[in-house]
Formats: C-alpha cells, structure tokens, sequence
C-alpha cells in the first residue's frame, strides 16, 4: 500500500501544463518551481477569450461611483448597456451615476460623424440633470472615425459652466489597465480646483476604492474613530467638489492600485502628496493598513498610535471568537483565486489562512512581474500563479487541483457553478462588505457557506472524490 509522492504530483502537474497554449506557458508559474518570470502586463493572446475587459470598461467602472457625474457613453448603445450600473457602488446622496446614457450612434453617424448629435445629448442631458460635471467616454467606433471630442467637450464647458470632461477611452488601445489610465487622466483635470481652506492636517484620500456593499463607509468609520478626515472618496460614494479638493490632503490611501495609483503618481508630482499602499480586506492588511497611516501622522498628533491600538484590539476581540467555529469546519480546504488586481490576492490568500483554507489557485488579470514575484512568497509551494486566464485555463486547474471555493467575479461564476464548486463573488457585483474587521467575518461566514453547502453532494465532482482511496487505503 502506497501514497502518491511529491515527485509525481509534480511530474503529473508538468504533464498537464504542457496541454497550454505555447504562447501562454510563460504566463502560467507554480510556486517553489524555479525562479518566477512571469510574461505579463501585455496584449492578451488573440483566440484565448482572456477575461479582461476593454480600455473603456477599464476607465468606466473607475469613473462610474462619482455619483454627481453625468456619465456620457459616445458610442454605440451596446457599449452603454454593457457597463449600465456596473458596480455595486452605493451612494449617500445622489445616484446620477446609476443612469446610462448614451448617444447610440448608428451607420449614419459613422459615415457622417458624431459630433453635433454628442452636442445635442450633452446640452439635453446637463439642462435636464444639473450635474456637477460630465464625463464624456469615447469608445472604438468613435477612434475609428475621428470624433473630436476635446473641442466638443470644451464648447460644451463654456456654455454650461460646468467640466465637461472627454475620458479617451477607445476600447480598441489596449486592455484594462489603460482605461485606469486615461480614467486617472480624466480626474486629474478636475484635482485642484476648489480652495482647500477646510483641510485638515490629519487628512487622507481614499483612492482606488468604490465603496461596494457600503465598504467605503465601513473604513471612514475607522479613520474617525483615529481623528482623521477624509477629504474625498475617490470614486466610491464620490462627489466632484470632494476631487476638485483633494489635492488639499496630506496623504493618499490607494487600496486598489491598478486603478488609481496613476493618480496618486500625479498628485505625487504635482502637489507632493505622498501615497501609501493600503488594503482593507482581512485582519492583517486592515489592521497593518490603520497602523501605517497612524505612523505617518504620528509626528503630527502623537496620540493616534494608541487610538489606533485600542480600535484593532476591540475589533479583534470582536471578531475572532466569531471565526473559531467557521474555522474548524473549513480547515483543510481549497481555494482558488481570480481577480482584477494582483494586490487584491495578497489579502485573500492571507484571509484564507485566518479560516485554516489552502490557497492552490492564484491569478489575475492586471498583475506586474513585481507584484507576482511578491505573491509567490505568500504563497505555498506548488501553488498554480497565472496571469490574464481564459475560462479554459481555469476550469483546467479548478479540476485539477481540486478546489472546494472559487472566488472571482461574474466571468469566473458560471465556471465554479458548471463543475460543482462553490462560488463567492468578490467583484464589483456584490452585495455583502468585505471590508474591515466586520468585513472579514462576512467573508468567512459567504465561504462556509458556499463550502459547506449540502448540494455538492450531488455533483459528480464530489461523487469521484469519495470514491477515491487515500492514505492506508490506497
């Protein structure tokens, strides 16, 4: 009687990572296997059906929560339904942004041009709304035919009052990652135009989160319990004159730094605000995160570190009696990871760890070689580390490795469902907080349940599972 060993597993892994795509070997890694050089941050393989997005959703979803915006799509309508109320980002005020509007632009307008029908939406859509501001997204079809929209959008600031703002977005530039950019650009032009008069030295930024589930309002509640003010939420729960003053705080937080970190490098360059680079999900990178801010003022107010103490302690004191019971029903389980932004996986393969699960699946669409050689020392060995997966490649490795929950987003959904694994959505469609210490037992409590849900008794994926021997009775 025999177990399998670690040379075989890994031979056999070997084996199956040979069934990739040539050209997309050298973005697939496992953890502990030789050194980590990762092909990413490019193009993605034509054919693969990548789960990326495109430049214009990139800079949508950005500029989306700015609740007090009118958001324009110039474009076709299917790129304006597309991205309708993309985000579950909650308002405590207006909810403009929730409305889709497009200019819905058809065979006439291709050959003929766009522009005076664009001029007439904006000069509708400003008098019927009163926004204090418009956001103007160029999309393929508009890059195509040339479409100024600079000159339209200028003319249309001078006759409303107001910014309107062009977003050059064209889905055909590049992915994701560049419609944070020409998102980032887009703000940047509203940054510094209002008095900062109000600001106080204990000021921060929330950069790069948008507030899903109220998650925004969960983190503010903390800062003001440190003494810290919160000029503006950049974008979640947004408002334009909150950007227009930003540039009056004394740091920025970027949590979700794929989106927003471009814009922390301008206001760095332009105004000298310093960044640092936060997360709120889990226990570990909430609590690192608040201390970290509470260092970088303590010059300023010495008391904060001991706030800040006394806010984690009660808050884990809280908290991890919750956790025990979830805990022991989880231990020893797998998980798999796909998200937008690599640093997101940082804090859930950490979160993972608090409920006793094994992270086997790790990956992202709009990682740096950087931030993947910082994830494989996170990660345990023989972990499966890609970059920009196709539903393919998941499904491979979710068989493979055996996962028990797939957290991800709606492209990763119908892939858990259709091989019987649980699921928890961790993108923008959500509904329940994640983040915080509170946030942090949602989690646990979404995973257990998902986990531990009788149903999976009835996928054969479950059924082959039981039927395997292990240990002594193999």
């Amino acid at each position: 009687m025999t177990t399998a060993t670690a040379p075989n597993v890994t031979a056999t892994a070997a084996c199956r990572d040979a069934d990739l795509l040539d050209e997309r070997k050298k973005q697939v890694h496992r953890a502990g296997q030789g050194p980590i050089d990762m092909a990413c941050n490019r193009e993605s393989l034509a054919g693969a059906v990548s789960q990326r997005a495109c430049v214009f959703c990139g800079s949508r979803v950005v500029l989306y929560p700015i609740a007090d915006a009118l958001h324009l799509v110039h474009g076709p309508i299917g790129c304006a339904a597309y991205t309708w109320d993309i985000r579950g980002a909650l308002s405590s005020g207006p909810e403009l942004h929730r409305l889709s509007f497009s200019t819905d632009l058809q065979e006439k307008d291709v050959i003929f041009g766009g522009e005076k029908k664009l001029a007439a939406a904006l000069d509708e859509l400003i008098d019927l709304h009163k926004p204090k501001a418009a956001f103007v997204y160029s999309t393929c079809i508009v890059g195509l035919i040339g479409d100024d929209l600079g000159a339209v959008c200028r003319k249309m600031s001078e006759k409303k009052g107001i910014p309107v703002i062009p977003v050059q977005s064209e889905g055909f530039k590049g992915n994701k990652r560049e419609g944070y950019l020409a998102a980032c650009k887009a703000m940047f032009r509203l940054v510094g135009t209002a008095p900062t008069d109000d600001v106080s030295p204990l000021s921060v930024n929330i950069l790069g989160d948008f507030n899903l589930a109220g998650e925004i309002w969960i983190v503010r509640g903390y800062l003001a319990r440190m003494g810290i003010q919160v000029v503006a939420n950049i974008t979640g729960d947004g408002r334009v004159d909150d950007i227009r003053r930003c540039h009056g705080a004394a740091l920025n937080l970027v949590q979700c730094s794929g989106s927003t970190m471009d814009l922390a490098r301008m206001m760095k360059e332009k105004y000298g605000t310093p960044h640092l680079r936060v997360s709120y999900l889990g226990i570990e990178d909430m609590a690192d995160s608040l201390y970290a801010v509470a260092e970088h003022f303590e010059s300023v107010d010495p008391g904060i570190v001991e706030r800040t103490r006394d806010l984690v302690r009660e808050e884990l004191a809280a908290l991890m009696p919750r956790l025990r019971d979830i805990r022991r029903d989880l231990s020893g389980k797998r998980a798999a990871i796909y998200v937008g932004g690599s640093f997101k996986a940082f804090s859930l393969i950490k979160a993972f760890r608090h409920i006793g699960m094994n992270v086997v699946l790790v990956g992202s669409q709009t990682g740096t070689q950087e931030e993947y050689r910082e994830l494989e020392t996170v990660c345990d060995p023989g972990t499966v580390i890609i970059d920009d997966a196709n539903p393919l490649e998941l499904s491979h490795y979710v068989r493979e490795l055996d996962v028990d929950v797939f957290v991800g987003g709606v492209k990763e959904r119908p892939i858990a469902h259709k091989l019987g694994v649980g699921f928890c959505d961790h993108n923008h469609e959500r509904k329940i907080a994640l983040a915080g210490f509170e946030g942090m037992y949602n989690f646990a409590r979404e995973v257990h349940a998902s986990v531990m849900s009788p149903v999976w008794r009835f996928v054969p994926r479950r059924s082959q599972r039981a039927a395997v021997p292990t240990g002594a009775d193999a």
